[in-house]
């Protein structure tokens, strides 16, 4: 059975961690090998000896076991697999390794294996890898009833061939998706389609228009490209100049997807470790200038909030609460359109940049300066809204503002607390567009190694106060 690439890499991820928890069943066999030896006071001629002298064991059992389980397909459906089945599937793949080593240690005359370590090992290895399926099953049903969680999808094409695509895709690929909209390309204007897919930060278009024009198509995955939606076409060859072309498959249907956006690989798994990580060392680390900010802003501004919360767009433009330490007077929002009246922008575009900004206080100020005020957007990324290093986010209203399409093509990966504008020196830059063209040269070129040289320059950055203000 063909499999997508996203299952795909999600059974890589399942198989490594699978291998760790089979070492660790047969490591805790070996601590308890003794207790248990003397409770059953069993003649084993093999009492003495410990896990790694019959280490061979582990080199079968460690790396083979998971792709055994693939075999008997333990990996498929975990979404819609029952305890029983997932039993079953289990039960056979350790009945088979455990012939394995049998006939190893029969036909091939390999010594030293402790019959004990062996039984306790598979017993455990048979419970830890069933707990693990169950835990994982459960998690994919919580998914399911998270509508934040769900993946925002218009399927574009007429009712008829849309009611065929549905009735080819299994639940197990649909159930973590949120329809927004049923589009028909040949009655519908392509501009509507804009419309859709900003009102509902939308992060996938189906195409399953197979009797619509060849132009409609072609504008409709334009929409996509320019705001950094991914377009699955459905048995379609489309060329584009941004967009990457890539196979991947939904239920039995082939589907050519034209990708924006850095794609689904071990770099993107490294980027999430490290994000989540780094944020919570950080944290660690600068708590004491966390305590500096807060007893200062106390005095400052004392009887107002120590931290400031505003919604910002997060990828794909879905709604979050950024947090910051307060660095304004209380009404600074209500000021806005006043000081934009009485000092103008310093920035061309919707964004609003502006050096001495009076709603700032003197303490304000110097956490600005000092870079300290972004410190709890950390918070942020440990809860999974924003990454380290991307693209800054905008306010939803700057975001609504935006006069080109193609400028919300930014929002298609995930924001970050620094990019090439914040390490580059952010006053050096006073025009929207020239700011856009960095962030959408990191996302056309993103790499895990840009990550890092982007957050080395940001060191020197902040220390020295380049750009703040």
């Amino acid at each position: 059975m063909a499999v997508g690439r996203k299952e795909a890499f999600s059974i890589q991820l399942l198989q490594l961690l699978d291998a760790a928890l089979v070492w660790f069943a047969f490591w805790v066999g070996s601590l308890f090998r003794v207790p248990i030896r003397d409770f059953l006071t069993t003649d084993d001629k093999s009492v003495d000896m410990s896990l790694w002298q019959m280490s061979w064991v582990l080199y079968i059992v460690v790396p083979f076991t998971p792709l055994v389980l693939e075999f008997f397909q333990f990996y498929r459906r975990p979404r819609t697999k029952t305890p029983l089945q997932a039993f079953s599937q289990l039960f056979k793949a350790l009945l088979f390794m455990a012939l394995v080593i049998g006939m190893m240690v029969t036909f091939a005359q390999i010594a030293g294996a402790s019959r004990l370590i062996l039984a306790l090992g598979g017993v455990l290895t048979l419970v830890v890898l069933f707990i693990r399926d169950r835990l994982f099953h459960s998690y994919l049903r919580r998914q399911e009833l998270l509508d934040y969680a769900k993946e925002r999808i218009i399927i574009a094409g007429s009712d008829e061939e849309i009611d065929s695509f549905f009735g080819e895709v299994d639940e197990e690929d649909s159930s973590l998706w949120q329809i927004v909209a049923r589009f028909d390309l040949s009655e519908r204007p392509v501009e509507e389609l804009y419309s859709l897919l900003k009102q509902n930060s939308v992060e996938r278009v189906i195409f399953t228009a197979r009797d619509t024009g060849f132009g409609k198509v072609a504008e409709g995955v334009e929409a996509c490209e320019l705001q950094g939606v991914e377009a699955w076409i459905v048995a379609s060859f489309i060329r584009t100049q941004i967009a990457r072309p890539t196979f991947d498959v939904v239920g039995k249907k082939p589907m050519l997807v034209l990708r924006s956006t850095p794609e689904l690989s071990w770099e993107l798994a490294c980027k999430a470790v490290i994000d989540r990580v780094g944020a919570f060392c950080l944290i660690l680390g600068t708590s004491p200038l966390w305590i500096f900010a807060i007893i200062g802003i106390k005095i400052a501004s004392p009887g107002a909030p120590v931290f400031f919360r505003q919604r910002r767009a997060g990828r794909y433009g879905k709604p979050f609460r950024m947090w910051k330490f307060r660095t304004m007077v209380p009404d600074a929002e209500a000021q806005l359109a006043k000081v934009k009246e009485e000092h103008g922008n310093h920035m061309e575009g919707p964004v609003f940049k502006l050096d001495r900004d009076p709603r700032v206080f003197a303490f304000g100020a110097l956490l600005r300066k000092l870079s300290i005020d972004e410190l709890p957007q950390l918070l942020n990324v440990l809860r999974g809204h924003m990454s380290l290093v991307g693209p800054r986010p905008l306010p939803i209203y700057e975001v609504d503002a935006f006069e080109k399409s193609e400028h919300r093509r930014r929002l298609s990966v995930k924001p970050g607390i620094t990019c090439e504008w914040q390490a580059g020196g952010r006053n050096k830059i006073t025009s929207f567009e020239q700011w856009v063209e960095m962030d959408l040269r990191y996302i056309d070129n993103w790499s895990l190694w840009l990550d890092i040289k982007i957050l080395l320059r940001t060191i020197p950055a902040v220390l020295l106060g380049r750009g703040a203000n």
